[in-house]
């Protein structure tokens, strides 16, 4: 039998951990002496606790490795763990390279332009709105102001109050000048009679939303515009859908520097495959 330091410098575990791993029940010593409480072990314990540094290496719980432990745990069992575990960091790498993209990208932003940008431009999942709508191809965007007269208008008619969600959405893929297909949308409280114009609708859910803040007049929107899509190309997304704007402070007024507003355009990611599967 081994005293635990000399079973600590054989198996390079520290005394500590052998300790923890006692009380834990993982690795018992073979015996216990009753007047000094030292604790013995024997050479025959070296395959038990290097399975256990080998299942801490995969990255499993302590608790997790007591389970693996098991001699009742039927094969398909730890299949099954360390198939959970592969998926665990299978997501934690995709994250991880997600991020180091995202530096890569703020980098060359930095020595590109030797400035900091003024766009920060974040995912975000967005809930669903209950809205009223009016969906029109305009002419140009002067027009926007009359449909959300319009709309506003309608609801005053009706003695219905407005929500705190103002928006417009942008239902043409690539950009566009004239014909432009646009919906204003605004929420509201209680009940609202529609009509051929005016439609109540649910505008859905987003899960992965890329959103910039624009501090400004809409003239100058296009800068934020051209700042979100530049980090979703860059980035590795690709927008999936219309691309909306949600009028934090706004008005009429085009150019009014007071104006904050967010542009979102929906976004999906392919997955990156990292090791077999």
């Amino acid at each position: 039998m081994l005293k635990i330091g000399d079973f600590s410098k054989l198996s390079q575990v520290t005394v500590k951990a052998l300790r923890l791993y006692d009380q834990m029940g993982l690795l018992k010593p073979v015996h216990v002496d009753d007047f000094t409480g030292y604790r013995y072990y024997s050479a025959e314990q070296l395959p038990r606790l290097n399975r256990i540094l080998a299942f801490k290496d995969l990255g499993f719980s302590l608790e997790q490795v007591g389970k693996l432990l098991d001699e009742n745990l039927a094969p398909a069992e730890i299949r099954g763990m360390l198939r959970l575990k592969r998926n665990e960091l299978q997501r934690v790498l995709e994250e991880e390279h997600a991020r180091l993209l995202r530096i890569e990208t703020r980098l060359k932003q930095i020595e590109q332009e030797d400035v900091m940008s003024n766009y920060e431009i974040v995912i975000k999942k967005v809930e669903s709105q209950k809205v009223v709508s009016i969906r029109e191809v305009i002419p140009s965007f002067e027009v926007l102001p009359q449909l959300y007269d319009e709309l506003f208008t309608y609801l005053q008619h009706q003695h219905v109050k407005p929500g705190n969600y103002c928006a417009g959405v942008w239902h043409d893929l690539a950009y566009k000048q004239s014909d432009i297909d646009w919906e204003v949308v605004a929420s509201f409280e209680g009940v609202l009679a529609t009509n051929a114009r005016l439609q109540v609708a649910e505008l859905p859910a987003v899960d992965k939303m890329a959103c910039v803040i624009h501090h400004g007049s809409y003239n100058s929107s296009s800068q934020a515009y051209a700042a979100v899509l530049a980090w979703i190309e860059a980035n590795g997304y690709s927008v999936i859908g219309a691309s909306r704007e949600v009028y934090i402070v706004g008005g009429n007024e085009q150019d009014n520097d007071s104006y904050v507003t967010e542009v979102q355009f929906p976004v999906e990611k392919s997955e990156v495959v990292i090791g077999a599967k």
